[in-house]
């Protein structure tokens, strides 16, 4: 994959949000498995999945990636959130940003 950034761009949370973002994973393949995400806060450049996902577990429906809750963000940081799947014995992966400025 070139670019491995989703289209939609960036996107915008605030502090007491709690948003369940999804994948769909046609463009790639039909059925993903073994979904991994991690989180890093690029403002103090720093891995933080344990604290925006206490509960990562990513659920898979057909083509579509449903990521648990991104919440706790800290304000003006910027988020970069990966996704790893296998999709017909290739693994994947792409990523997009979350800007938290309220």
């Amino acid at each position: 994959m070139a670019n491995q950034e989703v289209i939609e761009g960036t996107q915008s949370q605030s502090t007491d949000e709690k948003v369940s973002y999804k994948l769909t994973t046609t463009n790639w393949g039909s059925n993903p498995t073994d979904v991994s995400v991690t989180a890093f806060d690029e403002t103090i450049k720093t891995t933080c999945t344990s604290t925006v996902f206490p509960i990562n577990e990513p659920s898979v429906n057909g083509d579509v990636i449903t990521l648990s809750p991104l919440q706790s963000l800290g304000r003006n940081s910027r988020y970069k959130i990966e996704i790893k799947f296998t999709v017909d014995g290739n693994t994947l992966e792409c990523f997009f940003w979350v800007d938290c400025t309220m």
